[in-house]
């Protein structure tokens, strides 16, 4: 598993659109925070972008349960269905990790926690609001404690430097939307349309900070 940023860096698109669908053109800092604690175990928190890819890489670790809230924009294979205005929600209990990655490309956001031996998630269930400014982000919208032993998967999955403690912020730069042809509702345009710009990424480790970015269409 990588995060969608990482993909963003190494030239991907594939799972990394559902991210942009919030933004118009325009410029959004301090987005996709995340804050990295390793002292007697691997502690992230980060802001509502890395609620699937939290989920994603703990669903990847072994045979654990999830329970919580799953949002979609299509109708998936879950009981206890809502739904409001254009999206589906699904209050489940435990989920086994294999259902994750089964719908994990459907949904819009998997607000869900989990608590094992060597794992602990924990993601708040109500969505921030997105108009929100940069200063009020919440960057403890999902929280996640690890074991040791999963350091090297978690630097690998999310581009981590090899730090005790480090903070990493973006900035996304959406300059253009490409409109898909021939699609007259408005709705519909907003979702399918690709977002081309630009991702700047912020490291802080040890009173450092380094800056990189890359271009993307998604």
């Amino acid at each position: 598993m990588d995060c969608f940023i990482k993909k963003i860096f190494e030239g991907r698109e594939d799972g990394v659109h559902y991210q942009f669908v919030r933004f118009g053109k325009g410029k959004f800092e301090n987005r996709a925070v995340l804050n990295l604690w390793r002292t007697g175990k691997a502690k992230l928190k980060g802001s509502f972008e890395w609620v699937n890819d939290f989920v994603d890489f703990v669903s990847e670790l072994g045979d654990i349960k999830f329970s919580g809230i799953i949002l979609s924009r299509e109708q998936l294979d879950l009981e206890n269905k809502k739904k409001k205005k254009a999206i589906f929600q699904y209050d489940v209990t435990d989920i086994s990790p294999e259902k994750i990655q089964e719908i994990k490309d459907k949904t819009y956001a998997m607000l869900l926690d989990c608590e094992g031996e060597s794992v602990v998630l924990k993601i708040k269930k109500k969505l921030p609001k997105p108009g929100k400014s940069k200063d009020k982000v919440d960057n403890k919208f999902c929280q996640l404690e690890l074991d040791l032993k999963y350091w090297p998967q978690v630097k690998e999955a999310f581009m981590l430097p090899e730090c005790k403690k480090c903070k990493i912020s973006h900035i996304f730069v959406i300059e253009e939307l490409i409109l898909p042809e021939g699609e007259e509702d408005f709705t519909k345009i907003r979702e399918v349309a690709k977002r081309k710009g630009k991702v700047i990424r912020k490291i802080e480790v040890d009173g450092r900070e380094s800056k990189e970015e890359r271009e993307f269409v998604a």
